[in-house]
């Protein structure tokens, strides 16, 4: 078989495995994750189920593409912000404000495929080893940017009083040492806090939390991540 045959072949199996994914979210929009059906999806692509079996063998095979690609849209969106204001000679204050914002704009762009990742779990599915890394893109843009100032001494290291406890700081000495980031163990427990803090933040906008509660949702938000970077120990 030629590779030009070849080359077509994959190409043609991209195209469709596109469009599964496509049809796939839109019924995430209006159906959920937890009603996500092969069957419908194929119908809607007019494709026979077992034509989209050969892409996609089960459900949660469909669901972790549909995951990782999410993970990696978010995380892309924080590296790429990270990027620009590092491009710049931005502080990493202003750095660590880019990738918050990237990750909140993401969110709200993006609202079916965020509930998939930081929602409800999805009854009956496992996420499976392989959504670890892009799930970590987020996090680790946010300990590049620490990692950076500590560097530079532009990091105000938790004093002894407020640092986490013994087991918390043996978490984050395995979690620094996975990654491969240069960063004492007491500032990444404040960064892994800060972290889901964010997350916490987007999720309530997202989800109707912050409903006559928070009217001046941008101004809050900068506000809060200010808040973040101080907690994690940012200088201005």
């Amino acid at each position: 078989m030629s590779s030009k045959i070849q080359g077509a072949r994959q190409r043609a199996r991209g195209e469709i495995t596109s469009a599964i994914k496509d049809e796939a979210r839109r019924h995430l929009a209006n159906e959920g994750a937890s009603r996500l059906s092969l069957r419908a999806v194929a119908r809607e692509l007019g494709m026979v189920s077992s034509a989209l079996y050969r892409y996609f063998p089960s459900r949660d095979d469909l669901l972790t593409a549909l995951i990782t690609d999410a993970y990696d849209a978010v995380g892309a969106a924080a590296e790429a912000a990270l990027a620009e204001a590092e491009s710049v000679g931005d502080s990493h204050l202003v750095r660590w404000r880019a990738v918050c914002r990237a990750v909140r704009a993401w969110g709200l762009e993006h609202p079916h495929e965020y509930a998939l990742i930081y929602g409800s779990p999805v009854p009956g599915y496992a996420a499976p080893p392989t959504t670890t890394q892009p799930a970590s893109r987020v996090g680790l843009a946010l300990l590049t940017v620490l990692r950076d100032a500590h560097a530079s001494g532009a990091l105000r290291e938790p004093g002894r009083s407020a640092a986490a406890p013994d087991v918390v700081l043996k978490d984050t000495e395995r979690l620094v040492g996975e990654l491969g980031v240069r960063l004492p163990a007491a500032v990444a427990a404040e960064a892994v806090a800060a972290w889901s803090q964010l997350f916490g933040l987007v999720s309530f906008e997202l989800f109707g939390q912050f409903t006559n509660v928070v009217a001046a949702r941008d101004a809050f938000f900068d506000h809060a991540v200010e808040r973040l970077a101080d907690q994690v120990g940012l200088r201005r």
